[in-house]
């Protein structure tokens, strides 16, 4: 039988994301990589530095176990093939289970995510994402000047999601967008026991979901619905969720409240939310990134 990785969480992830490759990357020349190369050649035995994602992937892949897989992660990256082999090595050392690499030397790689079967993209590539997105895939950007995650719940996976074009589908934004606050209002109180439509990451919640039922690792998953919405536009929300038998285990019904503050008391590994300004704000308390989706980002 070959191989598959059809019952596990797939994480795609490009190496900036990962670790902190933001000293290399700014010598980096598309027209003539060959500085960029040897740089990472010459760093080969130097570890780089956790990125943003790095918090996320490794408590992700603590729910694997000597008996079970159920995590996969695999390094998604513009890098040429001699710079995976410094990804690999740092990986190595950061004690990160990370056995398998697609490095496409500046091509696209977001076509490689039919393939892995993918459940999550991250990358700092703000166009890969965009086209990730556009085939179907959760991805998002990531702010690579975010803080980075809190240690203080290190048998935890926290992971906070925006409600609307992010786990839902942007119809109530576009009514909020075209009529105002009043109309988005009448809208949700209307339509309460309608639910919304999916949005690009819900899969991504329903897999979390069912690896939150593993038994007998140590880890558990902690999530966060952080939501500018608020009453009475929280119901029909929260029946979303009932419908779709997801539970989150926080929710933050904010009423355009500034998020980062919120975010900063949750300590999330990641947060994901489809306006720049609200990852702007969540970026300078905890790692986030943006999911270029819906009527905001058209």
């Amino acid at each position: 039988m070959p191989i598959t990785l059809d019952d596990q969480l797939v994480v795609a992830i490009s190496s900036r994301a990962l670790f902190d490759f933001e000293e290399e990357n700014r010598i980096f020349d598309a027209e003539n990589p060959q500085a960029y190369m040897q740089l990472q050649l010459d760093r080969l035995e130097t570890p780089a530095r956790p990125g943003v994602a790095f918090s996320l992937v490794k408590k992700l892949l603590a729910f694997n176990s000597d008996d079970r897989q159920r995590v996969e992660v695999v390094m998604l990256s513009r890098n040429d093939p001699v710079s995976g082999m410094r990804i690999f090595r740092s990986t190595q050392a950061a004690h990160i289970p990370l056995q398998r690499g697609v490095f496409t030397q500046g091509g696209a790689p977001f076509r490689y995510l039919r393939p892995l079967g993918a459940h999550l993209f991250l990358s700092a590539n703000a166009q890969d994402v965009s086209q990730a997105l556009q085939w179907g895939y959760p991805a998002a950007h990531v702010f690579t000047d975010s803080v980075r995650a809190s240690d203080a719940h290190p048998n935890e996976v926290r992971i906070a999601f925006d409600g609307d074009a992010v786990l839902f589908s942007d119809e109530a934004e576009q009514v909020f967008q075209r009529d105002g606050l009043a109309a988005f209002q009448r809208h949700e109180t209307d339509k309460a026991t309608q639910p919304l439509p999916e949005g690009p990451f819900k899969p991504l919640l329903a897999a979390l979901h069912r690896l939150q039922l593993a038994q007998g690792t140590g880890m558990r998953i902690r999530t966060a619905l952080v939501t500018a919405r608020s009453a009475p536009a929280h119901e029909r929300a929260i029946r979303t969720l009932m419908n779709w038998n997801i539970a989150v285990d926080e929710a933050m019904f904010l009423g355009g409240l500034e998020k980062g503050p919120f975010l900063r008391e949750f300590e999330p590994d990641f947060f994901f939310d489809d306006q720049t300004g609200h990852v702007t704000s969540a970026a300078r308390h905890v790692p986030a990134g943006h999911v270029h989706s819906g009527i905001a980002n058209r």
